[in-house]
């Protein structure tokens, strides 16, 4: 059983003698190396790190389970915050296990349908907001600065806190810090805190280097790149369906000082990916996390050597987050037979047994 990013990482963090180091089992995601990808790409050292795995399905994990310890240590009885759906159901697990009430505000009819039943089942109070995840999240900045209410979004710098401790095992894991490092960017507040995690990583001696940060926004949805808010982004990737990053200035510092870039992809290109990674690499991931991946794909179609490279892409959600788009974007579709020998013998010898 994993022990928590409080407790491996607590020199790392802001956790003091009143912290309660409580855990879902969050943390210790698998770094998992490319067996045909990489090979492609002409990368014979590109992983994936499977964020996707932690106890509601995704990274949010790492950074609520800090924002809610700390809340609890300031004897907080509530918390709120702004969701496209990953945050909300992070949010609303760690208030079931922590006793405290979680009210989640989500734009109407933008969140999947994984992301609403897992706040649903959690047993969250739902508010359903008739603007876009921006309005959501304003709301709910004005709400926490007037009554005593923990606002629980990566402006919360305790969620950047406990997102950096990925940073720390990728780190861990390959001894080293990677050459490149790809990663969705929507909100921005996880590209800001891995950068964060491998600076401070490298200050500490445990790590002799920092990678290159290349975040990848939707094309539809890339304030950023455009260099501009967007005031009704749209994209198939929900999760990064954001138009004003509360953590821009946070990203622009971690593609400037790293040497990196903050582009943009398509949703073909991140539809491309999401079906690579399930169709070569059994890594089935929700559409937003593709965008890194999409994003590798892209560089290397413009020119970019991965020869020599230590490359890693964060796959930052499950693909049973949005089971509505898995069904309409697969390659391949059920087929229906008799139950006799004759009709399966038809179907399946056809393929290369």
């Amino acid at each position: 059983m994993g022990v928590g990013v409080l407790r491996k990482y607590k020199d790392f963090l802001p956790v003091t003698d009143a912290t309660p180091l409580l855990t879902l089992g969050e943390g210790d995601t698998p770094l998992v190396k490319s067996n045909r990808l990489g090979k492609e790409l002409g990368c014979d050292e590109l992983y994936f790190k499977l964020e996707g795995c932690n106890p509601s399905g995704s990274f949010k994990d790492r950074g609520m389970v800090v924002a809610f310890a700390k809340a609890l240590e300031g004897h907080s009885r509530a918390v709120m915050c702004a969701s496209t759906g990953n945050t909300s159901a992070s949010a609303a697990a760690y208030g079931a296990y922590c006793d405290l009430t979680a009210i989640v505000l989500i734009p109407k009819g933008e969140v999947a349908m994984g992301k609403l039943a897992q706040a649903m089942a959690y047993g969250a109070t739902i508010i359903m907001v008739n603007g876009n995840f921006d309005a959501a999240l304003e709301l709910v900045q004005d709400f926490t600065s007037k009554h005593e209410v923990t606002l629980v979004n990566s402006v919360n710098p305790d969620r950047i806190e406990g997102q950096k401790t990925a940073a720390f095992e990728v780190v861990d894991e390959l001894g080293k810090a990677p050459d490149l490092l790809f990663i969705p960017v929507g909100n921005a507040g996880n590209i800001t805190a891995y950068w964060k995690g491998f600076q401070e990583y490298q200050a500490a001696g445990l790590s002799n280097k920092l990678p290159r940060m290349m975040g990848f926004q939707a094309e539809g949805a890339a304030p950023i790149v455009n260099g501009e808010p967007i005031l009704n982004p749209q994209t198939i990737a929900s999760a990064i369906r954001i138009g004003n990053p509360a953590s821009w200035q946070g990203a622009l510092h971690a593609r400037d000082t790293s040497g990196g870039v903050i582009d943009s992809v398509s949703d073909d290109e991140i539809l491309d990916a999401y079906r690579t990674m399930a169709s070569k690499e059994g890594i089935f991931c929700e559409p937003a996390s593709a965008a890194s991946v999409a994003g590798l794909i892209k560089q290397r179609k413009g020119g970019l050597d991965l020869s020599g490279c230590c490359v890693v892409c964060i796959i930052t959600g499950n693909g049973l987050k949005d089971p509505d788009l898995a069904v309409t974007s697969a390659v391949t579709q059920a087929v229906e037979v008799e139950p006799t020998m004759e009709a399966l013998e038809n179907i399946a010898l056809g393929k290369s047994l």
